[in-house]
């Protein structure tokens, strides 16, 4: 969601689906078919009053996501090349998705490892012990296994 001058910057930046006022009103109908909803912060005030039907499904745009840019482009080349939201929550747990059930399972490992990788690249060298406790893989809304449990 952009400012109408910025809709052929937002053409070029190969998004499925653009678009300014109307695309909110497709938004407030309950019209809409996407995984991520990237605005400028402009158009921020406008997307506000929609935060009931945009925020149970995790498609409100954050600032602190990258969803909320004025470099359009760049903004969409990110998430189209999967750029992936790690969550931390007040106890130290780190949650984020590895993938999908269309994935194969070379892809999930693939994906898992690097995901582990990445977490313990960002362990700072003055802290002592063990980074990662435990690891647990869920489904969206099924059971979590331990993984590596002995």
């Amino acid at each position: 969601i952009c400012e109408a001058e910025k809709l052929e910057e937002a053409k070029k930046s190969g998004a499925e689906e653009y678009g300014s006022d109307d695309l909110i009103e497709k938004i407030a109908a309950g019209k809409f078919n996407f995984t991520k909803l990237i605005c400028t912060p402009a158009m921020m005030g406008k997307i506000g009053k929609h935060g009931k039907i945009l925020g149970p499904k995790g498609l409100m745009p954050n600032p602190k996501l990258g969803t909320v840019s004025n470099d359009i482009i760049k903004a969409v080349k990110e998430v189209k090349s999967g750029l992936v939201e790690i969550k931390n929550d007040k106890d130290g747990n780190l949650a984020s998705t590895i993938g999908r059930k269309s994935f194969s399972t070379e892809k999930l490992l693939e994906n898992f490892n690097f995901f582990i990788e990445s977490i313990k690249k960002e362990k700072p060298d003055s802290m002592k012990g063990e980074l990662i406790k435990n690891t647990f893989l869920t489904s969206t809304m099924g059971v979590s296994y331990k993984v590596g449990a002995k």
